[in-house]
This record gives C-alpha cells, sequence and structure tokens, in this order.
C-alpha cells in the first residue's frame, strides 16, 4: 500500500508519479506516529524525504495503517494522490 503522485523534492526537482510509503508507526491509546517516506519507484531504494505525521487513533477501526493512508489523504499535500 502506498500513494502515488508527482511532487517537488526540496532540492526542486519533480518527481513524478513518487511512491509515499507509510513507514514506522507508532500507536499509543488514541494517537499514533508514523513516517512518510518518499522514493522515486516502488522498489524502496533510496528514499528522497521523509517526514512525520501524528493522528487519531481509533482502536475499534481499521488496522493502523490503513488510518494512517485515510489520515494523509485528508491532507492537501496527498489529496491527488493515488492509491498502489
Amino acid at each position: 500500500m502506498a500513494i502515488k503522485k508527482t511532487t517537488t523534492t526540496q532540492q526542486g526537482f519533480n518527481a513524478i508519479d513518487a511512491y509515499h510509503r507509510v513507514e514506522s508507526v507508532q500507536v499509543s491509546k488514541e494517537a499514533m506516529t508514523f513516517q512518510v517516506r518518499s522514493y522515486k519507484d516502488n522498489s524502496g531504494l533510496p528514499h528522497f524525504a521523509d517526514a512525520s505525521f501524528n493522528c487519531a487513533y481509533d482502536i475499534a477501526g481499521s488496522n493502523p495503517i490503513s488510518q494512517a493512508y485515510n489520515y494523509l489523504k485528508t491532507l492537501e499535500e496527498f489529496s491527488s494522490g493515488i492509491d498502489c
């Protein structure tokens, strides 16, 4: 599971159809923290960006990774992305 979307790197390069993957999910009672790493493609070789996010966690909801992706899709930065 990942989100595919074109993004501009911190160095100013366009990464067309970059692969953004949720990693390192940490869950507490009502919240979770996770990393999103961005890759050129789904090979997983080396990432060019990473960011941390925090959001609410619903213990009765879907698995934490699905909840993380659903949260990302509410953010302007990832709203135009495509599930892959």
